[in-house]
């Protein structure tokens, strides 16, 4: 038997061992529920990457629902590409603009009241699957919203709907409470270069 039979044999048998213990845990995951996702940190793609779940759930068919926080009413590429999807997702942008445009907390308090408002209304429609509340812990960072009721209303939800949270500084008592968090993490972004936002990357 040559060298190189020797090391493809080796190899044969590595893979086989490594996915039988694969398939073993695999086999070994047997609870279906619906998901508390949260995406945050101080990198860029939280929401990116909560609308790359989203154009997922829409392949499997699921009725989606996306409700905005604190971003203001413009009308951003994933919006655009989604529209098209019509009645399988129900998008509502909630917010008046960041918190240092409006300068009004009166106002932010009203607008993050009015979308968790919204959102509680479509967690509560038993035909949306999954739900992306983007920005929500930007107004839990600013107190707009009650963290409890947040919480109390995640932990009371339908036991087959899953929701997505994205924003910066996720509440502690909000990443004890989810079935997964990433935490994206700035390494180099093209802003502190001086590039500004992009149709298309940015928006």
């Amino acid at each position: 038997m040559t060298a190189e039979t020797n090391d493809e044999a080796r190899h044969k048998a590595k893979m086989a061992n490594r996915k039988a213990a694969q398939d073993a845990e695999v086999a070994g995951k047997t609870i279906e529920k619906g998901l508390l996702i949260v995406h945050t940190g101080k990198g860029k793609g939280k929401s990116t990457a909560a609308f790359g779940l989203l154009l997922r759930a829409i392949g499997r068919g699921f009725q989606c629902g996306v409700v905005q926080f604190g971003k203001g009413a413009w009308q951003s590429g994933e919006r655009t590409a989604i529209e098209r999807f019509g009645d399988q997702v129900r998008w509502h942008t909630m917010g008046e603009g960041f918190t240092w445009e409006t300068q009004d907390r009166a106002r932010d308090v009203a607008a993050a009241e009015r979308a968790w408002a919204r959102a509680t209304e479509l967690m509560e429609d038993p035909s949306i699957k999954l739900l992306v509340l983007d920005e929500l812990n930007i107004s839990l960072r600013y107190e707009h919203i009650d963290l409890g009721q947040v919480l109390a209303a995640f932990a009371n939800r339908r036991p087959d709907l899953h929701v997505v949270v994205t924003g910066r500084n996720a509440k502690p008592e909000l990443i004890e409470a989810a079935d997964l968090v990433t935490e994206m993490v700035a390494v180099k972004h093209h802003f502190a270069a001086g590039v500004k936002a992009q149709p298309g990357i940015e928006f």
